[in-house]
């Protein structure tokens, strides 16, 4: 569901039962503005997103797999799952290497627990090499 009025975007969770709520931001309004316009087929559905191909209905939640793995694919971007989760870890990934915490990631993300945010958790190769560059010599 989207509140255009208050630029939020509410996402529902099925597994979480509830829905989150992030800000809708001008460009994200303004690509969904376009798609409706130029792009939506026109269905009965009040589902926003919809296949492109008879028989026009509701994207069903596997449908998202054959959107983001070619494009992955075409982008030639290696990774071992090529799916819409590839795109949560790189957010996780992202969201390490900007600092934030494992509870700010799993809310982010809409985890209830930190363990399954853990496995986002992955090694921050860029600050270790900082570590491991750093002299020690005076320290000793």
């Amino acid at each position: 569901d989207i509140d255009w009025e208050r630029d939020i975007l509410h996402v529902a969770r099925p597994k979480q039962r509830c829905k989150h709520d992030y800000p809708l931001a001008t460009e994200v309004g303004n690509a969904i503005l376009r798609y409706v316009r130029e792009v939506r087929p026109r269905c009965a559905s009040r589902k926003l997103f919809l296949t492109l191909r008879a028989p026009v209905g509701p994207l069903a939640p596997y449908s998202l797999r054959y959107a983001v793995a070619p494009r992955i694919q075409a982008l030639e971007i290696r990774c071992p799952r090529q799916g819409p989760h590839a795109l949560r870890h790189a957010c996780a990934a992202h969201l390490v290497a900007e600092g934030l915490s494992l509870k700010q990631i799993g809310d982010h993300l809409g985890h209830r627990s930190s363990s399954a945010t853990r496995i986002y958790a992955k090694v921050d190769l860029v600050g270790l090499r900082q570590v491991a560059e750093f002299s020690l010599e005076g320290l000793l």
